[in-house]
């Protein structure tokens, strides 16, 4: 990157969270997720390192799950990550599986013996009997474990294995998809996206206003991220480019970690927000709390005519907006691009607040 800038507007709060924030009502329904896999898979890294920002060099550290641990976590839609210990079955759960909406099941790679398959080939089988609508995941994780070529063949004998267990047991109707992932590269931020997007029901019209702001900006490749676990909620129908999503990625993670610097002394919450107005005669609506300001930055990615330029704009205190603009749109129309960015934020937040009210909010 050649030269970066970060709006003067940035005196919002940093988007780094790892509880649910206020936002949300305590009531709301949440979508369940549950994170299962062998002892010393990766199921409590992953979780840390998504939605707690843990750095990678210490999961390590982490201690193994003794008992089933529920993580609130608010994007788009308000999500319960259930991280389980190593020896939980169907049967000692605590929950029907009928109350989830998806299964991430972690496989260590370099595990290929027959108890981890055994283990989640049950819990598909129950779940196709409780709950047939139930995504199955499987992460087959700590790929950096491996040279290339061995990480690809055990990759696709955990795939065969897993799929003959389920011929065997004449249970292949159930869907079941296989993720490479690490927490030492993005991959694994692109999986869980992935995930994320089967089950966000208002993601086609997240994709709409994408695409609509990527036509009118000259944009050839726009993202809306989830600020801080950096994970992309939705983005345009043109193919996603990991080399673009790994410096997407990468520039959110730089925005998170020195965004803070930019806070006003004399910031406070209640001056970088409008106040809420009460109903009155004239005004029966009540009008809710919003922002003043959002931040925006950009960096120049090529320096040399015609270029490129990355550009972040927070879209709520969840969500940003990452886009690729080219320079000289950039500079030359910024307003126009900036106007673009407000009706795509008032799009996304009026997105937010219908699947918000349909929860219960």
């Amino acid at each position: 990157m050649a030269t970066s800038t970060y709006g003067a507007t940035a005196t919002a709060s940093s988007p780094k969270r790892t509880t649910s924030t206020t936002s949300v009502p305590k009531g709301i329904a949440r979508t369940k997720i549950l994170l299962l896999g062998q002892r010393r898979s990766g199921k409590t890294s992953i979780k840390e390192v998504l939605f707690n920002a843990l750095p990678p060099k210490q999961t390590f550290y982490l201690e193994t799950t003794m008992r089933v641990i529920k993580h609130a976590y608010d994007t788009v839609i308000p999500l319960e990550i259930w991280d389980c210990p190593g020896n939980v079955t169907v049967e000692t759960l605590g929950a029907p599986l009928s109350r989830f909406s998806a299964l991430i099941f972690v496989i260590d790679i370099r595990d290929l013996y027959k108890q981890p398959i055994s283990k989640l080939v049950e819990f598909i089988i129950a779940a196709s009997r409780d709950n047939p609508q139930l995504l199955v995941e499987v992460f087959v994780h700590k790929a950096e474990k491996l040279q290339e070529d061995d990480k690809i063949e055990n990759f696709r004998q955990i795939q065969e294995r897993v799929q003959d267990s389920l011929m065997e047991r004449e249970c292949e109707q159930m869907p079941c998809n296989f993720h490479l992932t690490s927490v030492y590269d993005h991959s694994l931020h692109e999986a869980f996206s992935k995930v994320l997007h089967k089950l966000i029901h208002s993601l086609p019209f997240l994709e709409d206003l994408l695409n609509v702001f990527c036509a009118n900006s000259q944009s050839p490749k726009a993202f809306l991220f989830d600020a801080a676990s950096r994970l992309y909620v939705a983005t345009d129908a043109s193919p996603v480019d990991s080399a673009t999503h790994n410096l997407c990625c990468d520039y959110l993670s730089m925005l998170n970690a020195f965004g803070p610097l930019y806070r006003s002394s004399t910031s406070s919450a209640t001056r970088l927000r409008i106040p809420s107005v009460e109903p009155s005669p004239d005004n029966p609506s009540p009008q809710e709390t919003k922002h003043r300001f959002y931040p925006s930055a950009a960096a120049s990615l090529h320096p040399s005519a015609p270029g490129t330029t990355l550009t972040y704009h927070l879209i709520t205190p969840h969500l940003a907006l990452l886009a690729l603009v080219p320079t000289g749109v950039y500079e030359g129309r910024r307003g126009l691009l900036e106007y673009n960015v407000v009706f795509f934020r008032e799009g996304v937040q009026e997105i937010c607040a219908v699947e918000q009210e349909a929860r219960g909010g």
